[in-house]
């Protein structure tokens, strides 16, 4: 049983081997479905590298990890929209590897305007907000110029911290040592 999963498969390739295969394409004689066939590759893909290859040389060929910001993306789609562009030739114009962020971008953009093309947090959202943090006495200020309500305010934080470590202290003291397994 043959499977052909060309073209699903994600793999990298060399600039060297993108080289040759726009070299290939750009003699003429053959089509993009079948240069990709000649060498293993999706025929969009020909065409992806073909385009970047004319719009920024080698360079264009090259493996690239950008992150975008928002005046940079607003500036991608106005030009879009202006010159009528599809996503695959702006990408190729801005060098731009993947065109699939573009759709998304646009988007984002009509629904949420300029902030919504910010970059967002990667990862799973927390599921409970952080605690606020317990705001400490100022050491920094002398106790002469403190009031007496601030002055009490910090004694009282300082015996609750005292009282706190001396009652974590007992705990730990209380709890046997954990048994050894025998082997």
């Amino acid at each position: 049983m043959d499977i052909n999963l060309r073209g699903f498969c994600m793999s990298k390739h060399s600039v060297a081997f993108k080289l040759s295969v726009v070299a290939f394409y750009q003699k003429g004689e053959r089509s993009a479905r079948e240069v990709g066939g000649h060498f293993g590759v999706d025929h969009a893909t020909v065409r992806k590298w073909v385009a970047s290859y004319e719009a920024h040389g080698a360079a264009g060929l090259a493996t690239k990890f950008s992150h975008y910001d928002a005046a940079f993306k607003l500036s991608v789609l106005e030009r879009m929209w202006e010159d009528g562009l599809s996503y695959r030739q702006t990408a190729a114009l801005f060098n731009i590897r993947n065109r699939s962020c573009l759709p998304d971008w646009e988007r984002r953009y009509k629904t949420g305007g300029i902030d919504a093309l910010s970059p967002r947090r990667r990862g799973r959202q927390r599921s409970m907000p952080e605690p606020p943090v317990p705001k400490e006495p100022d050491a920094s200020r002398s106790d002469d110029k403190k009031s007496r309500e601030e002055l009490l305010a910090e004694l009282s934080y300082l015996r609750m911290e005292n009282a706190f470590l001396k009652k974590l202290e007992a705990l730990t003291r209380e709890q046997p040592a954990p048994k050894k397994r025998k082997s």
